[in-house]
């Protein structure tokens, strides 16, 4: 699973998986629909290269949508938590 294993190599402190939820799209210039799971990774800014690479590799679609939203304000103790969790090297 993509997000046990980001949270494993470290790539994400955390992750979480929502659904199944009902997708509307436009693929190969067709309208369609169909189920899916909503994935949210925590990660920094430093590490998200590698974890976009590790998503896109991973994942069983050709084009999987992975996005980012920056994080503009947390509890201070999260924030560190967060930083001292996706650091490279530690365990």
């Amino acid at each position: 699973m993509l997000a046990a294993s980001a949270v494993r190599a470290k790539l994400a402190a955390t992750a979480q998986v929502h659904g199944p939820v009902t997708s509307y799209f436009w693929h190969l210039g067709e309208e369609g629909n169909g189920e899916e799971w909503i994935a949210t990774f925590r990660t920094t800014s430093e590490r998200y290269a590698e974890l976009e690479a590790h998503l896109i590799a991973e994942h069983p679609w050709t084009n999987p949508e992975v996005t980012a939203v920056k994080i503009a304000a947390g509890a201070s103790g999260y924030l560190r938590w967060l930083v001292e969790t996706t650091k490279q090297g530690t365990d």
